[in-house]
């Protein structure tokens, strides 16, 4: 843990971000190292209950409360999501992924519950941003990490709808999109919202008693700032603790409008690490925990995508390692990033979970110098 700390001082210290925190654990066994503050100010020492926005991180979450209703029987891996997002009944497809958007051809079969799961709905982003079915998906498909700029769920599902997939059903994994739908599906088949589903399945059981799409006022002394690199690599704010998370947007993002806290988020690890099981209760079931963890892309699926998983597999709502590029990818390693400077993985095979919450906003989907070297230093 010290060379853990000096690494993670060493880019506080040359200003790539404010603060951080950083959990590592194993059974009981936990150490967190915080350092730097919640803003560029000082004004506030990061501590191991500081509340960040963790973007993508959000992800594995949704898709494990998604697995809830399916190990419930509410709906069936193979259902079509129409039944309950009539939107996306009847689905138009571009020829070709390079065709313009108005080349289209009826999908091949429906969308199911497995496509949003596994990110192969047809609508996301690949590699290759230039496409003419990437742009428009561009103008719904909006950044995660500004919530309150998508209009409300029927609206966004009436934009997405117009929007042509850039693959057939289930032909290929595109980032993003789908675990948004997730989210849209949970509430309409729960017949509650995401926040109170999420509340309900995952944590309130979890004790994840600092996990939400908003801060209260009572908590927003422990919620960093967040900033953006400018053009001269400056950081520049981008949302205090009284912005965007002060007040539930009108789209609750099932792939990245979460905030929270490290020792939050590691119950959440935990539950999945355990199979499904917390204190004693069973949240999900092994099965689909199974499913959750294990990768579910063949070669030309991970290539499609290769941007984002770097060529790695895909359960739900999270990466799973399946070759050792590096000394951190190790086979079986499941878990995320998100774009807001987050990470979050653990390894089934040791029962080792790690942990890294930032506050400046990644440039791309390449992982940063940061994110790297907390990997090393853990691996």
């Amino acid at each position: 843990m010290t060379a853990l700390h000096e690494t993670l001082l060493r880019y506080v210290e040359d200003g790539s971000v404010p603060g951080a925190v950083a959990l590592v654990a194993r059974g009981d066994d936990v150490e967190v190292v915080a350092v730097g503050h919640h803003d560029t100010a000082g004004s506030v020492p990061m501590a191991r209950d500081s509340l960040f926005r963790i973007a993508s991180l959000t992800k594995p979450v949704t898709a494990a409360a998604l697995l809830t209703l399916v190990d419930d029987g509410r709906l069936a891996l193979d259902d079509p999501v129409e039944r309950w997002l009539p939107e996306l009944a009847k689905p138009l497809v571009v020829r070709t992924p390079s065709a313009p958007v108005d080349d289209v051809v009826p999908a091949d079969r429906p969308i199911t519950v497995e496509d949003l799961l596994g990110s192969r709905t047809g609508w996301g982003f690949p590699s290759d941003f230039s496409l003419p079915a990437v742009q428009a998906l561009f103008e719904v498909q909006k950044d995660g990490r500004a919530p309150q700029a998508c209009p409300a769920p029927d609206a966004w599902l009436a934009d997405l709808a117009r929007v042509p997939l850039l693959y057939q059903p289930g032909e290929a994994w595109l980032y993003g999109t789908s675990s948004d739908l997730q989210g849209v599906l949970i509430a309409r088949v729960s017949g509650r919202t995401l926040p109170e589903f999420l509340a309900e399945r995952v944590f309130e059981p979890l004790g994840m008693l600092d996990t939400g799409f908003e801060v209260p006022a009572a908590k927003r002394d422990r919620f960093t700032s967040y900033y953006r690199r400018g053009a001269d690599r400056t950081l520049e704010l981008a949302d205090t603790p009284d912005g965007d998370w002060s007040r539930v947007p009108a789209f609750l993002s099932g792939g990245g409008g979460l905030a929270s806290t490290a020792d939050d988020y590691a119950r959440f690890a935990r539950l999945v690490l355990a199979g499904g099981e917390a204190g004693g209760r069973r949240l999900l079931s092994a099965a689909s925990v199974s499913r959750m963890t294990s990768n579910h892309l063949g070669v030309r699926q991970r290539e499609i995508g290769r941007l984002f998983p770097e060529g790695q597999g895909w359960g739900y709502g999270g990466q799973v390692d399946i070759a050792p590029a590096e000394p951190w990818n190790v086979p079986g390693r499941y878990g995320w990033v998100g774009g807001t400077g987050t990470t979050a993985h653990l390894v089934p095979a040791t029962g080792r979970i790690t942990i890294l919450l930032t506050q400046v906003a990644m440039a791309d989907p390449t992982p940063t110098p940061l994110m790297r070297d907390f990997w090393r230093a853990t691996a």
